[in-house]
């Protein structure tokens, strides 16, 4: 019954701030810390109490009592649950703290910081909701608050970001609260435990088109995934994001470490439901594998060091569904956490970094020339081999010819993939460090190598296990994401010659060493930096959408000629 408490805790931080007389601002203001960092310590102890004794289920109203409603409410903290409020009040105590001296000078600095509160007490109960409407009551309370969270309505383009940032997420709001009708309509319930239990015995078939048979699970979780999408920012739902940039650096660090990963959790809340629709998980991956390759495209045509972080999430939140697209919803959700802690200390890092550039003029300084090294062939072959011939060794051998079933073969080859690329990205990094002897590289690439394997495999043995204990539900879901055979293999060889061919290049040129490329690849280069720095101009696109759209509007609005 206290773990109702909890979310109630950065609720008192907001009243704290916003009541009271100017004398006693800033005493309330530090003070008002506390009930956040107890929350923290409250959802680290009830991670435990879930973990040891089980699911905390609490009702307060029951629709059978009245018929005024017609849904229960209340909470239901699983493991799940228990795991984003520790990380959702951890950081934002962190981010809290942070703002208090961040937005000292600033005349509404109440007003912020008593949202940032509220912002937490939504967060924490839409993790810890019931069923679907009250998840989507507080999804919707979380769109509110982003768009007042942007803080300097005065400035125009802050205002214009935020606006956009509220149109786009009711376009996917529409879809969700059209799938959570639909689940009603054809299980009878929106509570979760029984919501997945009719789910998985329903055998309905729709036909929402002549010809075209879909299950009831599909029809849901497609409408269900479109809300997620909104969300996470996903393709071509992402615009929103580098457009709220404006907001203040706390709250948009506080955006990429809860806020945004509400469509990730929207789906791991509901992987048994997702799990019954092979369709919806497929087209979970193509679209998280398209947005992770044009965020990540996108992040490196940026100039602004904002913009860069928020393609970069944009990138991750699309690896983040792809993941659960390929039904390996607990490394989604251990992806999520590791995102949320790195991308809200970037976030909050860079806040000082622009308040160091606005004092100081020679900020940031100008990159020194380096000083002329040696090649070493000790540290491009053990990068070589630790980044690509012994991944790839292990990726075939176990792919090919042993076929180890490690949960699923489908799922063991997405995972040594995720090894492969992690560990290749910080080798590279460390083949720039030419000014130590090469034997000192050559040693922490294989520490790297190692750290990341290790990392990794604890994710997939000891972080599912204790998101879902039971093995078969894991398999199933797996079984349920598998592609054909054919593609699988297709996929996999195209994507092995791409990394090979593109860690190479990156490596001699790491090392000095010239690649030569055919005259009309940098032409084409060039082109292809202008249109991703320009964001694919789907923002001029959707402005389009929408000047069509007022046009028509008024064409309607204009009384009938006599």
């Amino acid at each position: 019954m206290y773990a109702i408490l909890l979310p109630l805790l950065p609720l008192l931080t907001t009243l704290m701030v916003a009541v009271g007389d100017d004398r006693s601002r800033r005493a309330r203001i530090q003070l008002a810390a506390f009930p956040i960092g107890a929350a923290f310590c409250g959802a680290v102890a009830i991670l435990y109490v879930v973990a040891t004794q089980g699911p905390i289920s609490v009702r307060f109203y029951d629709p059978a009592s009245a018929a005024s409603l017609t849904f229960p409410i209340g909470f239901y903290i699983d493991r799940l649950s228990a795991v984003m409020m520790v990380l959702i009040s951890g950081v934002g105590t962190v981010i809290y703290a942070y703002s208090i001296d961040y937005m000292y000078q600033d005349p509404h600095e109440p007003r912020y910081l008593a949202l940032i509160g509220l912002a937490l007490f939504v967060l924490l109960c839409l993790v810890s909701s019931a069923n679907l409407m009250m998840l989507f009551l507080f999804w919707q309370l979380l769109s509110y608050l982003l768009y007042l969270l942007a803080h300097n309505h005065t400035h125009a383009g802050t205002l214009e970001g935020a606006f956009k940032t509220f149109t786009l997420l009711r376009v996917g709001d529409i879809a969700f609260l059209a799938g959570i009708v639909l689940a009603h309509a054809l299980y009878g319930t929106l509570e979760f435990p029984a919501l997945f239990a009719k789910a998985a015995e329903s055998s309905v078939t729709l036909s929402p088109l002549p010809g075209l048979d879909i299950s009831g699970a599909t029809a849901v979780t497609l409408l269900l995934f479109i809300g997620g999408m909104s969300k996470s920012a996903q393709f071509p739902f992402h615009i929103w994001l580098p457009h709220y940039l404006y907001a203040p650096t706390p709250a948009t660090a506080l955006l990429h470490a809860g806020i945004i990963n509400a469509g990730g959790f929207l789906i791991n809340r509901l992987a048994p439901l997702f799990g019954l629709s092979s369709t919806t998980l497929h087209v979970a991956f193509v679209v998280g594998t398209l947005t992770a390759v044009l965020g990540a495209t996108m992040m490196l045509a940026q100039n602004d060091i904002k913009k860069t972080l928020g393609f970069s999430t944009v990138g991750q939140m699309g690896y983040m569904i792809m993941e659960c697209g390929l039904g390996a919803f607990s490394l989604a959700v251990f992806h999520l956490i590791a995102h949320g802690l790195f991308k809200a200390t970037v976030f909050l890092n860079s806040g000082n970094v622009i308040h160091k550039a606005r004092q100081e003029a020679h900020v940031p300084h100008a990159d020194q020339e380096e000083e002329e090294q040696t090649f070493s062939p000790l540290t491009w072959s053990t990068g070589f081999l630790t980044t690509l011939m012994i991944p790839l060794l292990i990726l075939l051998v176990t792919h090919g010819a042993l076929h180890i079933p490690l949960l699923e073969s489908q799922g063991t080859v997405i995972f040594l993939f995720f090894i492969w690329i992690t560990s290749s990205q910080a080798i590279l990094t460390l083949t720039r460090l030419r000014t130590v002897p090469s034997w000192e590289v050559s040693a922490a690439m294989l520490v790297t190598l190692l750290f990341v394997v290790f990392m990794y495999l604890f994710a997939v043995e000891s972080f599912t296990a204790f998101l879902y204990p039971d093995p078969n539900e894991v398999a199933a879901y797996f079984k349920a994401a598998a592609l054909p055979r054919g593609l699988f293999d297709l996929m996999i060889l195209l994507a092995t010659i791409m990394t090979v061919l593109s860690w190479c290049y990156l490596y001699l040129r790491a090392h000095g060493r010239t690649v030569w490329m055919p005259p009309w690849v940098e032409g084409l280069r060039i082109r292809l930096y202008v249109l991703f720095m320009n964001r694919l101009y789907v923002d001029k696109l959707y402005d389009r959408i929408g000047r069509a759209f007022m046009r028509m509007a008024h064409r309607l609005d204009k009384p009938p000629a006599r």
